[in-house]
């Protein structure tokens, strides 16, 4: 048995049939006279607008489906409604749904009953003392309509995107420097003989075999290496903010007014 608390969770949920195939979905709710869900209407995926009608009073809801005890083809052909005119359900309608499937004029019917003699004539899930209006698709709260809609809400979160750390490593390569160097080369010097030098020209023998060495020096390139500190490297952090745009789907519900006398609907929402 479905409770009054669980109408509002029925409208668009699958409806299934006792051996697991599915039927349709929920179009619309009708309740008893004291307000209990009764009947719903089950779209079938049939073009037109007539929906089949089903009792709810043995209907069990299991996870997101409702499962009706009845097979598919018995709901297809049950007694239906155009869904185009949300209005309550007759006396009549009543009577021929009750026949169809077999059902007995229990305690549900009694309260029909109850609620026609308080003078509602037709089968709802209102109770119409001292209320404005009645609600055909459900449960009866007040004279007004609640319309709501879905927005985003959108923050931020922190998470770890990356690790950057600093290594290390030696490399190999040539490098030339020109270096200045110096070597001694012999050079030849004549001098002619003078008063000044003629003692030591004839100084020794006056024929004679002698040598003379000169020691020649050079330098060449030394290549050394040393290691010095040229710079100091380090990780640091900043935080940089940049515009990002973000969407999503929100869903909102609008109302249709359909005044008499009023060429077309009004829209709220």
């Amino acid at each position: 048995m479905i409770a009054q608390e669980q109408v509002h969770s029925l409208y668009g949920r699958e409806v299934y049939d006792r051996d697991g195939d599915k039927i349709g979905s929920i179009g619309q709710v009708w309740g008893d006279g004291i307000g209990r869900p009764a009947w719903a209407s089950i779209k079938t995926g049939l073009f037109g607008l007539h929906e089949s009608l089903v009792p709810l009073q043995d209907a069990d809801l299991q996870g997101d489906r409702l499962v009706v005890p009845f097979d598919k083809a018995t709901v297809k052909d049950a007694p239906n409604v155009d869904a185009s005119h949300d209005e309550p359900l007759a006396a009549d309608e009543v009577g021929k749904l009750y026949s169809y499937y077999g059902l007995s004029w229990d305690d549900s019917y009694r309260a029909y009953e109850a609620g026609t003699a308080a003078g509602n004539a037709s089968y709802t899930g209102t109770d119409t003392a001292g209320s404005v209006g009645q609600d055909t698709s459900g449960p009866n709260t007040d004279d007004a309509m609640t319309r709501s809609e879905e927005r985003l809400n959108v923050g931020t979160e922190r998470e770890q995107v990356g690790r950057a750390r600093l290594r290390k490593y030696v490399v190999t390569e040539q490098q030339q420097v020109t270096v200045p160097v110096k070597h001694e080369e012999v050079s030849l010097e004549r001098e002619p003989i003078t008063e000044a030098n003629v003692g030591k020209a004839l100084d020794g023998p006056d024929i004679s075999e002698e040598e003379h060495e000169v020691t020649l020096h050079a330098e060449r390139p030394v290549v050394d290496t040393e290691a010095v500190p040229v710079e100091r490297v380090r990780l640091g952090k900043q935080t940089v903010t940049e515009q990002q745009t973000v969407g999503g789907e929100v869903r909102k519900e609008r109302i249709e007014a359909d005044v008499p006398d009023e060429q077309g609907n009004r829209t709220f929402g």
